[in-house]
């Protein structure tokens, strides 16, 4: 989740016959071994010339088929009950060859309009979203008695592209600390970080246009726990003169 592949790797890492390459592959989404891949462009016009309102609404994608393929479209029924998994990849430039592994899905909502509206919802259970700190909690008090608990939260800005263009611009070592998960952990690091929203979402009551570079910081998450160890949150400078003055 999170790297970037090119349909040739996807061709070489599912053992794709070369006699089933490209195609359908080119157009948007294909099926093959029962499982779907969906190659989405994310607001940007496809190479042949159509927009989509296709978008990250929180975790969650909203993704339009294409303009020829109805509900009752086998390739569409197939993502509404499928057999196997259902790989969603995005890409923000149609030039680009690469796209960016978002992860398994399914259906949670879809409309009946032309084209197909669908809102998929990432649920492969081996791939924690560890990045992602549930840090603005609405109702703390809910939650399922046992071992697993369910956490309520507010999900205006949880958007993967502006996440990756905050690390982009920032890197990803922690802007209070310094401290950087692939210096010290190797290979297992890499990529790894939190990142917090200068505005906190669970004062905003309507969805808005999050700035990655004014907007959101890169933080370690001992560091971001103790961001929001009141509320309001402390500021990434009052935390900083915390850590670095003299005892």
């Amino acid at each position: 989740m999170g790297n970037k592949y090119s349909r040739k790797d996807v061709y070489r890492i599912f053992n794709v016959p070369k006699n089933q390459q490209k195609g359908n592959w080119n157009t948007g989404y294909t099926t093959f071994n029962n499982d779907i891949f969906i190659f989405a462009n994310i607001n940007s016009v496809g190479r042949t010339g159509h927009i989509y309102d296709n978008k990250f609404i929180g975790d969650e994608l909203q993704w339009f088929g294409k303009k020829t393929h109805s509900l009752q479209s086998k390739s569409i029924q197939s993502m509404l009950d499928p057999k196997g998994n259902v790989y969603i990849f995005t890409r923000e430039n149609s030039e680009n060859t690469d796209f960016i592994y978002q992860g398994n899905a399914r259906v949670k909502t879809y409309d009946n309009t032309t084209p197909v509206k669908i809102i998929w919802q990432f649920n492969d259970k081996n791939e924690v979203h560890l990045n992602k700190i549930t840090e603005e909690i609405d109702n703390p008090g809910k939650y399922k008695e046992g071992s697993t608990k369910q956490i309520y939260v507010n999900i205006y800005e949880r958007n993967p592209i502006a996440r990756r263009k905050c690390i982009e611009y920032y890197g990803c070592s922690c802007l209070v600390c310094g401290f950087n998960f692939e210096n010290k952990y190797g290979e297992l690091g890499k990529d790894f970080i939190h990142v917090h929203h200068i505005r906190e979402l669970h004062t905003i009551d309507r969805e808005y246009e999050v700035d990655p570079i004014t907007d959101l910081r890169p933080v370690c998450p001992n560091c971001h726990a103790m961001l929001h160890k009141t509320k309001p949150a402390h500021s990434i400078e009052f935390l900083k003169h915390l850590l670095n003055r003299t005892p």
